[in-house]
């Protein structure tokens, strides 16, 4: 039997790391409220959202009539955390100053859940990533926030963009940094049939 992989997500970084492990699939983009439960750990946000997201995919399939036993839903998604808070993405300006002023010149940690689900089962795991942020001064703050990069991003940064330069090092998967991790994301398809 072979198994349609639908991603659930919109992210083009997403979909750019499932071709690198040479996975066709088609996208479907959620939309589920993403905001952190009363007294939620990033950890269990982290998981709850990727989990929720795949979920969503799946029941709008099944309303669709489309929901086939070949069909695996892959979610994820990520978070910045920093001494337990989640760290989102800015609401504005002054959000990202604020978010990029607290991680300057400290670490924290990329916390990217993956979620596969088929009719019958669903798994979920978490990868954490340690990130070494650069010491940064409000004029670079200020210009990295006008090259209109960080606005839509987890912690005000892309790694995999011009917010590469303020990386002094990771200590993990580079790929959940981006927002799919690969090598767990191979291992959890693999249970599921779809790779060797």
């Amino acid at each position: 039997m072979t198994v349609s992989v639908v991603l659930a997500s919109a992210s083009p970084r997403r979909t750019a790391l499932l071709n690198q492990l040479g996975i066709s699939h088609q996208v479907m983009p959620v939309d589920i409220d993403e905001s952190a439960w009363p007294d939620e750990t990033p950890n269990a946000q982290v998981a709850r959202l990727a989990g929720e997201k795949a979920q969503a995919a799946l029941t709008r399939l099944r309303q669709a009539g489309e929901l086939t036993a070949s069909t695996l839903i892959l979610a994820s998604d990520t978070l910045i955390a920093f001494n337990g808070l989640s760290l989102g993405k800015p609401t504005d300006k002054e959000d990202a100053r604020r978010i990029l002023t607290m991680l300057s010149g400290k670490q924290h940690q990329v916390l990217t859940a993956i979620s596969v689900a088929n009719a019958e089962r669903s798994v979920t795991k978490t990868i954490t990533t340690l990130v070494n942020f650069a010491s940064l001064t409000n004029a670079q703050i200020d210009a990295y926030w006008e090259t209109g990069e960080p606005a839509d991003k987890a912690g005000s940064y892309a790694i995999q963009g011009i917010g590469g330069q303020f990386v002094k090092s990771i200590n993990g998967s580079a790929s959940a940094v981006v927002g799919l991790p690969l090598y767990e994301t191979r291992q959890l398809l693999s249970e599921f049939g779809v790779v060797e």
